[in-house]
């Protein structure tokens, strides 16, 4: 009786051991909160569920992403401090709201007309991703997936069309951006500064009268009501990323890592060819059905000389206090390169 009692024993015993030491039992499951400004139901937001799909199917459940987007977590500058505190892990943020993190990232938007084609924002990305990725990295993040959404637009509740008609008006800019919104100071705009969430009851009341934004935002939030004049200038691009915490991304096992970015990378890429037609597509969808009147701006005529005058003015200010100087000029250099190749469009 003793020696039964006793093989029970080593037969249970050997059997807890191979459940505590089953690959996917031992694996600590980690749950990914991931903030964006994206609108909740566009498709953006669907595109990053599948991603957050595809990590749990691919973890057989134990890396499990929930997304909080439209906003509900703040501004771009509250996710990133989330993150810094834990509270969140992941984000998905614009060139603006990654700044904050690494201020090279802002050498791909935040230098008005620099770029003139969509090809020259893909060029410039393409050759300095190595850099930005390695310097977020060295600051704690890493970088899951790079997309754009094409070009902003000027929103304004009276017609805009050169610089001076701007400079008459109360201009959005985000809160907690003190060094963008000196920049504009000095260079003669009024901006107020507003939690991007605040930007449709800011212009119902009058608080401001205009705001950058990208076309698929203004749909998505019917800013096209208290502002229905667009300027068609292309300014700067938006331009962002899915970044995660470095921490976070390490304590998920090294071999199931490759699977989770090739997701987030296909998630990022589909929101980037999204963002690009369904900004020409929502123009088009509140000119037609929402009276959007497009003020267009001639190619190489008086009006966009003066804004691209009034856009370089401010570009020694804007290097080594916005964008690094380094960024900066490697920015410049790239594109006077690209364009030279003639490849540029």
């Amino acid at each position: 009786m003793k020696s039964f009692k006793t093989a029970v024993v080593v037969v249970l015993a050997a059997v807890m051991l191979m459940i505590i030491s089953s690959p996917v039992t031992a694996q600590r499951a980690t749950t990914v909160r991931l903030t964006s400004l994206v609108p909740r139901g566009s498709s953006y937001h669907r595109a990053l569920q599948r991603m957050g799909d595809a990590w749990r199917d691919a973890s057989n459940g134990s890396v499990r992403l929930v997304i909080y987007a439209g906003g509900i977590q703040g501004g771009e500058a509250a996710m990133v401090e989330r993150m810094a505190i834990n509270q969140s892990q992941a984000a998905m943020l614009t060139a603006d709201g990654l700044k904050a993190v690494e201020p090279g990232v802002a050498g791909l938007q935040l230098m008005p007309m620099m770029f003139r084609s969509l090809d020259e924002v893909d060029h410039v990305l393409q050759e300095m991703r190595p850099t930005l990725e390695a310097r977020l990295y060295n600051r704690g993040y890493v970088v899951l997936g790079w997309a754009d959404t094409g070009w902003v637009r000027i929103f304004s509740n009276t017609p805009v069309r050169t610089v001076a008609d701007l400079k008459r008006l109360k201009l959005f800019t985000t809160a907690g951006n003190s060094e963008t919104e000196q920049l504009l100071n000095s260079a003669g705009f009024n901006p107020v500064p507003l939690d991007p969430n605040d930007i449709l009851t800011g212009l119902q009341t009058g608080l401001i009268d205009a705001a950058v934004l990208p076309p698929f935002f203004a749909l998505a939030t019917r800013v096209y009501d208290p502002a229905p004049y667009m300027l068609e200038l292309n300014w700067v691009p938006l331009v962002g990323a899915i970044v995660i915490k470095k921490e976070v991304w390490e304590s998920i096992p090294a071999g199931l890592r490759p699977t989770l970015l090739q997701a987030s990378r296909a998630a990022a890429r589909e929101i980037h060819d999204a963002g690009r037609s369904e900004s020409t597509d929502a123009v088009e969808t509140m000119r037609t059905r929402w009276n959007l009147r497009v003020q267009r701006v001639e190619p190489g005529g008086e009006i966009e000389r003066d804004w691209r005058e009034n856009s370089r003015a401010a570009y020694p200010t804007i290097r080594g206090r916005i964008v690094p100087a380094d960024v900066f000029d490697e920015v410049q250099r790239l594109l006077e390169a690209y364009r030279g190749s003639g490849v540029s469009r």
